[in-house]
């Protein structure tokens, strides 16, 4: 049976301990990525939630690293905001900034690089339409989380469109053609090079 790489997997060295700490190391300078992506932030006056670059580290994070990886790395950068380091957006850490109205968003961050790095490991991310696909499943995933929590903690239903969703709409598009512009080429650049794609299981 084929199975599709994912980029990290291309370079995983094949000695164990080797491959351990590649992993290990992957999954901790993706989280730092995250958490310097989430100061790249705009305070904005009608909502509580910012806007930042996350979306984009996230999705590609997933993309990059694959499903177990990218999860992982979400999941290693919440522990490092809920233990106090200042790697949510505008500098902020602790467990009442993972608790307020950005919280939703950032659990959803760890469904949607499983969704986006699980659709990377079918080759999902080897073509622009289907890449843009992936994408958009993983943004519908923070969203989802994000929308759902702002209504638990805020009970504003009827503007919560409004406060969470509107504002990013335009920005996270941006995000997700920017990485479907940059993954399938990659892989084309990846091929030209000799790297084999896929893997016999």
């Amino acid at each position: 049976m084929v199975t599709s790489l994912t980029y990290a997997d291309v370079f995983r060295p094949c000695e164990k301990k080797n491959a351990v700490l590649y992993d290990v190391a992957l999954i901790i300078g993706g989280s730092l990525l995250i958490g310097l992506s989430a100061q790249i932030a705009v305070k904005l006056p009608f909502s509580a939630v910012p806007v930042t670059c996350q979306t984009l580290a996230v999705l590609i994070a997933g993309a990059l690293l694959g499903r177990i990886r990218g999860s992982l790395c979400v999941l290693t950068y919440l522990a490092e905001g809920a233990a106090g380091l200042p790697v949510f957006a505008l500098g902020r850490g602790g467990l009442a900034a993972l608790a307020g109205p950005s919280g939703g968003y950032l659990i959803g961050f760890a469904a949607a690089a499983y969704i986006t790095g699980f659709l990377a490991e079918k080759g999902w991310d080897r073509r622009f339409a289907t890449t843009i696909l992936a994408m958009l499943l993983g943004n519908a995933a923070i969203y989802g989380f994000g929308l759902f929590w702002l209504v638990i903690l805020t009970g504003m239903s009827g503007m919560i469109l409004t406060a969470g969703l509107y504002p990013f709409v335009v920005g996270d598009i941006l995000k997700i053609i920017i990485a479907a512009a940059v993954l399938p080429g990659g892989w084309k650049l990846l091929a030209a090079a000799g790297f084999k794609s896929e893997k016999m299981k």
